[in-house]
């Protein structure tokens, strides 16, 4: 029987360390959470006979565990959820856990009422790695999609701060919002799109087939100098007719490029700073990372995290390189003694109220307070930046696939004019 020595956190977010005596460490995590406590970090006093361990765990009547762990390796082949399924699960699980129960317990109450091929599959894994010692946030990591960085981390914060339920229904909110901004950019966008690809169409068979044969007799006419969009025009159309093997390889591969060059970091820097820069995008993109600062920020420190966590927590839930490494910065010179505000300001990606309000909180003691309140307006602004980006985006749409069609039609009509001026003269 070996001794394991543990640190956690209970119910009210104290934390709390023993000793338990158990053969493994599935048994320690059980006894652990039995006492209302999440474990943190488990250490055993003793050598543990890892043979023995594996018979305990074989023991229950589920074989579960067992073909789970001949699936997980194949990371590739894992089911994963989307965005509404994920958010919907989350909140159970907060709301289990809200209700007292433990977090093995609350996993375990979801598991039976989970729905689908992917929920219990998933569920298990989590189950598996978290009976086995890792907090939450280290089981989804482990597991892979659909625990993005977002999402891992808010579950450290969750495991960090000891308020488990509240940043959890907060990463639902999170979660249940992108779907939400989703939802209104396909709404807002479905009827410029269908215009879109009919024009996009039509384009295609003009500039493929019908614009070479129109075009033919007229350039054989001597002296006939076609107008700049027609030669354009034609140009693309024998590009297209030649080498549309390659075009179709170079629109399969280009995805796949992409996200390997987005893979390295350097490379997500750029393309993360330069969606920033743009108009409409990238104002709601730097609110709504501003927003999540401000309230994960704010409930890290109200639940007595040290600012300095707080921060290194914060940053994983931006979901934008740029701002991240902002944030790396801010933490540097916190850690050299500064106030929170000054590098805040120095950064030059957060807005002037947060930093007034911020430097206000410092100096009044009332930081993780205000934070909280100040989240509550920079998500109004989030909602008025997705109105405004929604009522934008299908007009600009219209706009650009005008231009587009006037030129196809200006390279269709200027040799037809010049031809008739030419006859006619």
């Amino acid at each position: 029987m070996a001794q394991w020595h543990y640190e956690g956190l209970d119910r009210s977010g104290q934390e709390a360390s023993g000793n338990v005596a158990a053969p493994d460490r599935s048994t320690a995590m059980r006894l652990i959470l039995a006492r209302g406590l999440t474990p943190l970090k488990l250490e055993s006093d003793s050598p543990v006979d890892l043979v023995p361990s594996r018979r305990v765990d074989a023991a229950p009547t589920s074989t579960k565990p067992l073909v789970l762990a001949q699936w997980l390796p194949q990371r590739s082949t894992r089911p994963t959820m989307n965005r509404s399924d994920l958010a919907s699960l989350i909140r159970e699980l907060a709301t289990a856990i809200e209700a007292g129960l433990p977090l093995m317990q609350a996993l375990r109450t979801v598991r039976r009422q989970a729905s689908g091929k992917s929920q219990p599959i998933i569920l298990d894994a989590l189950i598996e790695k978290i009976e086995a010692g890792q907090p939450l946030h280290e089981a989804m990591r482990a597991y892979g999609a659909p625990f993005d960085d977002m999402i891992l981390g808010m579950a450290r914060a969750a495991d960090a701060s000891g308020r488990m339920p509240e940043v959890l229904h907060q990463l639902a909110d999170l979660l249940d919002r992108a779907v939400e901004l989703k939802r209104e950019l396909v709404g807002a966008t479905i009827y410029p799109l269908i215009v879109a690809a009919l024009i996009l169409v039509s384009v295609v068979i003009l500039v493929t087939f019908v614009l070479p044969q129109l075009m033919a007799p007229i350039a054989g006419q001597p002296n006939m100098v076609l107008p700049l969009p027609t030669r354009i025009l034609l140009g693309l159309s024998s590009i297209v007719t030649t080498w549309w093997p390659l075009l179709i390889a170079a629109c399969v591969a280009i995805p796949i490029l992409c996200k390997r060059w987005l893979a390295q970091p350097d490379n997500r820097l750029r393309f993360d700073g330069a969606l920033l820069r743009l108009p409409l995008l990238g104002s709601l993109l730097r609110d709504v990372a501003v927003a999540r600062f401000t309230r994960t920020l704010g409930t890290l420190v109200s639940a007595g995290l040290p600012i300095l966590q707080s921060l290194q927590i914060t940053r994983d839930v931006l979901g934008n390189a740029v701002l991240a490494r902002a944030v790396d910065e801010v933490q540097e010179k916190v850690t050299t003694g500064q106030a929170l505000a000054e590098p805040l300001e120095r950064c030059g990606f957060f807005p002037p109220l947060l930093i007034q309000i911020v430097n206000i909180g410092e100096r009044s003691g009332r930081l993780e307070s205000m934070l909280v309140h100040a989240a509550t307006a920079f998500d109004r602004k989030v909602n008025a930046s997705i109105k405004l980006f929604t009522k934008a985006l299908p007009p600009v749409l219209l706009i650009i696939m005008a231009v587009i069609a006037g030129f196809v039609l200006a390279a269709i009509l200027l040799p037809l004019l010049q031809l008739q001026s030419a006859l006619g003269g």
